[in-house]
């Protein structure tokens, strides 16, 4: 439940009519519970809002009353999915005694009364997540001051003024809290103090067809060139029929999917009609799949579990994808289909690994003030400085190259439609490496040295343990600290990586890669190097890096056990499709904010199951041990997801309505 919270009292706007005999207030009032507040409370000041407070349970939007807003703007600050914490800010000039912000990577670093980088002003209302609930009721108390009195909190400006709203968050930016920028498109937001101002802000949210801009806002504001002027031109038309046929974002995700599994059958199939039959769908499912979250923003239904679905789907429908090129390219004739499918997906998980710990490192970096040290400035200083300047300049040659070259979600679609239909399946894994390689390099290069000049202790903040997926050995090993476990997460990953050349070269060669089944406990010692900096602290300035290298290892590993075991190519790509899907829940959940999988221990860890590999392919039983761990995998992921999206939360709902069937417990 959402409590509204309206600072009124000395607001000059407060008492201006709106209407036939209606105070501004009782509109504003209005509109917050128009917007999905459960309550509404008009406090005299912020001792009151304070108390208000200490009872509640549930987030909290407060507003003062001199805001004039579409409702809508209201309602998405509301169900804002970014963060627990937002705050409106516009692009107004501030008026005296409003707060302006400085906002990194839509947080908001620094608020205050003059900043000279400020880049916006507070808007006048902000949604408190429940969570930071006793930061709020703690800069309530702040900003009003014990030792200041009624009369000259008025006067000042705190108690009933329309800085009153504005001081009570820059205290709560004082405190450290983590608060989103929720910014105003399309849409009608200003802050007044006279009724020229006012009737100025009225005429601006009639001249403006509330419904229309929330379809347009729909769209994001920045995607990549394909999506954009390919997909985003004529999407919001499927997304109002999708609204108007009652589909939820689930519902769309669904059945984008299901696109994506047809076109990975017809890519497997292959010929002419199939291969053009496959590129269609495979573009209108990537349609569907930008609608999906079009929808979500247009009808304000956002959860986390569609967010977490939604990041799911995406990838095991590319996956799926890459299977059915493999699978149609071996059908072809080409001996090593399957091995560039494995290859594909191996890649492009690697890639999202550093996109999520560099997208960590950022936002960390955004929040704290960089080191007076010599790595502030050279060459990642310019670095970051041009790349600052090049996204400014949207629709710019120079900002669609730099949003192409890195080989986004639409792109790669987009490729893989077009090659699969005019030249077929193997052409279209070729290009999906080797574009891939060359944006994995530039990315790479680029954030190496960015990040040597931004640099937090990244993991740090978060569990080093859980996203590097360790097991109970890599627990137990002892840590080597003057090597770093980057260093040693690298040097794990090359002993798979060498034996699996050899393998290759064997098994291209005619010769028989089974005789290398005993150089296997070799290249497992060297990948379990990598557990030797499991206990290191991972503040590194390049640390971020540690998990795609973990990654990269066990997906190595996996192929040369199936190269040396005998192992069906086809087992190989399910086997390492199910530890994409383990290891991008673990993503998923670390960009979401969301606690780990309940039953993450039983994954055995990076090193548990290549251990379990090894020892099966020196044995002679690679094949059906692998399938037997992938299928145990898979019933442990499912049964994770059932327990954390199903049980869990129904526990706690009962378990939240105890005390009420009871009674108050006062």
């Amino acid at each position: 439940m959402t409590l509204a919270i309206v600072l009124a009292v000395g607001a000059p706007a407060a008492g201006l009519p709106t209407g036939p005999g209606e105070p501004r207030i009782d509109r504003l009032a209005d509109q917050l519970r128009r917007a999905g507040a459960d309550r509404v409370h008009t406090v005299a000041g912020l001792a009151e809002l304070a108390a208000l407070v200490d009872t509640t349970t549930g987030p909290v939007l407060v507003t003062g009353a001199d805001l004039v807003a579409h409702t809508a703007v209201l309602k998405h600050l509301v169900t804002s999915p970014v963060g627990p914490t937002v705050a409106l800010v516009l692009t107004d000039p501030p008026a005296a005694g409003q707060t302006v912000v400085r906002e990194e990577r839509g947080q908001v670093v620094d608020a205050g009364p003059e900043l000279p980088d400020a880049t916006g002003v507070f808007g006048g209302a902000l949604r408190v997540g429940r969570d930071d609930l006793p930061a709020l009721a703690a800069a309530a108390r702040a900003a009003g001051g014990p030792g200041v009195t009624s009369a000259a909190r008025d006067v000042a400006g705190v108690g009933g003024s329309p800085a009153t709203v504005d001081r009570l968050f820059a205290a709560l930016t004082d405190l450290g809290t983590l608060t989103f920028a929720h910014r105003v498109r399309l849409l009608v937001a200003h802050r007044v103090a006279d009724p020229a101002g006012l009737a100025a802000a009225e005429a601006a949210l009639a001249g403006v067809d509330e419904d229309r801009a929330e379809l347009r806002l729909s769209v994001k504001e920045r995607d990549d060139f394909f999506t954009t002027y390919f997909v985003s031109t004529w999407s919001p038309y499927v997304t109002k029929v999708c609204a108007r046929l009652g589909l939820t974002p689930t519902g769309v995700t669904m059945i984008s999917v299901l696109f994506a599994v047809v076109a990975a059958v017809l890519f497997g199939a292959g010929g002419r009609v199939a291969l053009v039959a496959g590129g269609v769908l495979l573009y209108l499912g990537f349609v569907l799949d930008c609608v999906d979250g079009q929808l979500a923003r247009y009808t304000r239904h956002f959860s986390a579990w569609g967010g977490w679905l939604d990041t799911m789907a995406d990838r095991a429908k590319e996956y799926l994808v890459y299977a059915g090129l493999g699978y149609g390219a071996t059908h072809a004739g080409f001996r090593y289909g399957w091995a560039l499918a494995i290859a594909a997906m191996t890649l492009q998980t690697v890639r999202h690994m550093t996109d999520a710990w560099y997208g960590v490192l950022h936002d960390e970096a955004a929040r704290r003030p960089r080191p007076a040290t010599p790595t502030a400035g050279g060459i990642g200083g310019r670095l970051n400085a041009a790349s600052t300047r090049v996204q400014a300049d949207t629709g710019s040659v120079s900002y669609w190259l730099k949003r192409t070259v890195v080989f986004p979600i639409g792109e790669r679609w987009a490729l893989i439609a077009v090659t699969a239909a005019l030249f077929g399946p193997l052409v279209s894994l070729v290009s999906v490496l080797v574009w891939g390689l060359l944006a994995f390099g530039y990315t790479g290069a680029l954030r190496t040295l960015r990040a040597r000049w931004m640099w937090v202790p990244v993991l740090d903040t978060v569990d080093a343990t859980l996203h590097r997926d360790d097991g109970p050995l890599a627990a137990r090993l002892p840590v080597v600290r003057p090597m770093g476990p980057l260093t040693l997460a690298v040097l794990g990953a090359l002993g798979p990586a060498v034996l699996l050349v050899v393998g290759l070269f064997r098994l291209a060669g005619d010769g028989d890669p089974g005789g290398l089944r005993w150089w296997l406990p070799v290249a497992l010692l060297v990948l379990l190097v990598a557990g030797l900096g499991a206990g290191a602290a991972h503040n590194g300035p390049l640390d971020w890096l540690v998990p795609a290298a973990l990654r990269a290892g066990e997906y190595l590993f996996a192929a040369v056990v199936g190269v040396v075991g005998g192992v069906p190519a086809w087992l190989v790509f399910g086997y390492v499709f199910v530890l994409t899907v383990h290891h991008y829940d673990l993503t998923a959940r670390l960009e979401k904010r969301q606690a780990a999988p309940p039953l993450h221990p039983w994954t055995l860890g990076w090193e548990g199951r290549s251990v379990l590999l090894a020892v099966a392919a020196i044995a002679g039983f690679a094949s059906p041990v692998m399938a037997t761990l992938g299928a145990y995998l898979l019933v442990v992921f499912v049964a994770s997801v059932v327990l954390a999206w199903v049980v869990l939360p129904a526990r706690a709902t009962r378990a939240a309505a105890v005390p009420a069937r009871g009674g108050s417990p006062g």
